[in-house]
């Protein structure tokens, strides 16, 4: 089974076939909608040979699709129909939770990506599990994403912000009882020092975690990876 999987950020989507050796980014941003992304990738994967499609969605998936529209991208993304789109089986999740399935080495592992927000992701011995700690209540009346994500290291500055993301992991790894901690995102490479059971992602893991979507069943429980259909859902906007 050949698989194309597609990393929707607000920057950039990123794509790459089981076939293929390097990903290709196409320009996001506001103005992408569905539609768009999904002609861009289509034109730039023609020729390409996949049977199915692996999404990773900058917001809440539930149940293989976004719960709400992406803050950094254009609309319609709730109710736009993947897999007629792309004329495959497609199957949609989190993005961080897609780099977190491609980090996996077993056991018990805490998934944080730091970046414009705060993603998130927990696998407990082979079983993927929902995991939103962005919005909740951290301090001040802020939650974790006002001071882990892009937010948070404007307001705060380099050192501080490195002083919660280090105060989060320890916390969170505690909590969860994780035997080890990933931290990746495109501000992961602000870290200078990792804690001890921590070590830093890198991006590319979000390939093989689209692949292993489809290849390792048991990974990811069923109901949280219905197709895609575009079926009717509500217009808020997500982080």
């Amino acid at each position: 089974m050949k698989v194309l999987v597609i990393d929707v950020g607000g920057t950039n989507v990123k794509i790459l076939a089981s076939n293929r050796q390097d990903p290709i980014k196409i320009p996001s941003g506001r103005s992408m909608t569905p539609q768009e992304m999904t002609r861009k990738v289509l034109e730039e994967a023609q020729g390409w040979t996949y049977d199915v499609v692996s999404i990773g969605y900058p917001g809440i998936v539930v149940r293989g699709r976004p719960l709400l529209e992406p803050a950094n991208l254009g609309s319609g993304w709730v109710q736009f129909s993947y897999a007629r789109a792309f004329g495959r089986p497609v199957k949609m999740i989190n993005d961080a939770a897609m780099q977190a399935i491609g980090s996996y080495e077993g056991g018990v592992m805490l998934f944080l990506g730091l970046g414009t927000g705060l993603g998130s992701a927990l696998i407990a011995d082979g079983v993927l599990e929902a995991l939103e700690i962005a919005h909740m209540p951290y301090r001040k009346g802020k939650t974790f994403e006002d001071y882990l994500g892009m937010r948070g290291l404007e307001r705060l500055g380099k050192r501080r912000w490195r002083e919660h993301v280090g105060h989060v992991i320890t916390m969170l790894e505690r909590a969860l009882s994780a035997d080890y901690v990933v931290v990746g995102g495109g501000n992961a490479r602000l870290l200078k020092r990792l804690p001890k059971g921590v070590r830093r992602g890198d991006n590319s893991q979000a390939f093989v975690g689209g692949e292993r979507i489809w290849k390792n069943p048991t990974l990811v429980p069923a109901a949280m990876l219905v197709p895609a259909t575009g079926r009717r859902a509500g217009k808020r906007r997500s982080r």
